[in-house]
């Protein structure tokens, strides 16, 4: 397990969701240590992604969702280049190469039927990644604990639209929650071990 993603997700379990440029602001103001930026147009990718890490933000740039930007080799470096943290990917090609230039990698698995699963299950053990984005997290109840192993360390996403949804995913053994809810960006481990609003 990475340790620098592990001591970012020590006090803050939420990963911010960062889809699209209108919530930056948010996540640069939040005590999330680790984001996800999807659907940013690869022109604006260059202004953002340098802003954010200056803020010591561990960003995750999400690959296959930016209009503009290849999924190929030349992508990976372009998002080296400019300063992303890492890359995530539902595919392996992209995160086997953020690997090779030292960049931290997340692969994202959507899980919808137990063929599915196991076919989830085979590409993360090909790539290898620092993390994991499975979805949705109601799912991960359902999976065998074998899964959840091959699969951490992970982060649940999808649905995860308050407080409970958080708790719930790390009783799980979700390393943190992924949510495009900036209410949830700074919620702390204390603020939930104490149930408080």
């Amino acid at each position: 397990m990475n340790e620098r993603i592990t001591a970012a997700f020590a006090d803050v379990p939420v990963c911010a969701s960062v889809v699209g440029t209108a919530k930056v602001g948010d996540f640069a103001n939040s005590a999330s240590r680790v984001g996800i930026l999807a659907a940013v147009p690869v022109g604006q990718l260059a202004k953002i992604v340098p802003v954010l890490t200056g803020l010591k933000k561990i960003l995750f740039v999400n690959i296959d969702s930016c209009p503009g930007l290849a999924t190929d080799r030349g992508g990976v470096d372009f998002l080296q280049e400019i300063g992303a943290t890492g890359v995530v990917s539902t595919r392996v090609a992209p995160i086997e190469r953020a690997r090779t230039v030292s960049m931290l990698t997340m692969h994202k698995v959507f899980v919808t039927d137990r063929s599915n699963l196991n076919r989830s299950l085979e590409a993360v053990k090909r790539s290898r990644p620092d993390l994991v984005e499975l979805m949705p997290a109601p799912i991960i109840p359902w999976m065998s604990a074998q899964a959840r192993e091959v699969m951490s360390p992970f982060v649940a996403a999808g649905f995860v639209t308050d407080r409970s949804g958080v708790a719930h995913s790390l009783a799980m053994g979700a390393l943190g929650a992924a949510s495009s809810d900036s209410g949830l960006w700074s919620l702390t481990r204390s603020q939930l071990s104490a149930g408080e609003k």
